[in-house]
């Protein structure tokens, strides 16, 4: 029986009257969110089985989501773009067109650094981690023709409709390393057909799932995208209660310490002036009474 748009209101009502407090999220609960197709260290190929499921109201279900690409504190981030994807404003697209008004061949190359490229985003299950509910796979769009979409499209085209909980099927796909040590799928192929679960509960919890990729790939604050977008890194600064850039905090922390020191340099000029005729340092005279034991 479905629910009247008074138990559907008030239901989102409970769910969200938390005392304003965000649940917290494990990394490990987390990373069970993704399904990658990627090797792991040491491995060679690998195959693995999931099952994509359906859209919402006959929908597709991939996603078209654009990230920016960017080397954060010497790893690759790929980061979530404000612009594309929700009209907002997005510093690293920002700081892409003001390199390309510059005009120089230099600009335009940096330019390209800060490009946000197309990526696919669609939900399902790891055939392999069911436990772990649904997934969410991410890959990029390749305009060569030959990345993971392209591979998937041929499966849609000969068996059909492969999300369909009855008659559709799972996907085997295959992943090896290329000449230059990289994991490449080589091959997408479908399984023969199968129900997706014949497991009530687990049938249930899938199909309302209410998660999209947004809950899953979270944006960066404004304070971290424009910091990067500086090319700088950033930090957690707890006393600020934000991110600040590495870079210029300890800028302002070696400012901080000279002043100190140069403060410091003028106390001991100045109780040196103070000093009594015979030469005896009066204030030093004071402030060590104060540590007499009697």
């Amino acid at each position: 029986m479905s629910k009247t748009t008074l138990e559907s209101i008030l239901s989102q009502y409970e769910k969200n009257s938390d005392g304003g407090k965000k649940p917290k999220v494990s990394n490990e609960d987390r990373l069970k969110k993704y399904f990658t197709e990627k090797l792991k260290k040491g491995e060679n190929n690998t195959t693995k089985s999931f099952r994509i499921l359906p859209g919402k109201e006959g929908s597709s279900p991939f996603d078209e989501i654009y990230l920016h690409e960017r080397e954060v504190n010497h790893r690759y981030e790929k980061i979530y773009c404000n612009k594309l994807n929700d009209g907002e404003l997005c510093p690293l697209c920002e700081a892409e067109e003001a390199l390309k008004m510059d005009g120089s061949k230099k600009a335009k190359d940096m330019a390209k650094e800060y490009t946000p490229r197309k990526w696919y985003v669609v939900k399902g299950i790891d055939r392999d981690n069911e436990d772990h509910g649904v997934k969410f796979w991410r890959y990029k769009h390749k305009y060569t023709g030959d990345g993971v979409q392209d591979k998937l499209m041929p499966v849609f085209k000969l068996k059909g409709d492969i999300t369909d909980a009855r008659e559709g099927r799972d996907v085997i796909i295959t992943t090896n390393r290329n000449d230059k040590g990289h994991s490449v799928v080589s091959s997408i192929m479908a399984d023969d057909v199968s129900l997706l679960t014949s497991d009530t509960e687990k049938a249930n919890a899938w199909f309302n799932n209410e998660e999209t990729f947004r809950d899953v790939y979270a944006k960066k604050s404004p304070e971290w995208l424009d910091i990067v977008a500086k090319n700088m890194t950033p930090i957690w600064d707890s006393g600020l209660s934000k991110y600040v850039a590495e870079e210029e905090k300890e800028e302002t922390e070696t400012a901080s310490l000279e002043d100190e020191i140069n403060l410091l340099k003028n106390d001991v000029s100045t109780n040196t002036l103070e000093n009594d005729g015979d030469g005896v340092d009066t204030t030093t005279l004071e402030t060590n009474d104060d540590e007499l034991p009697f």
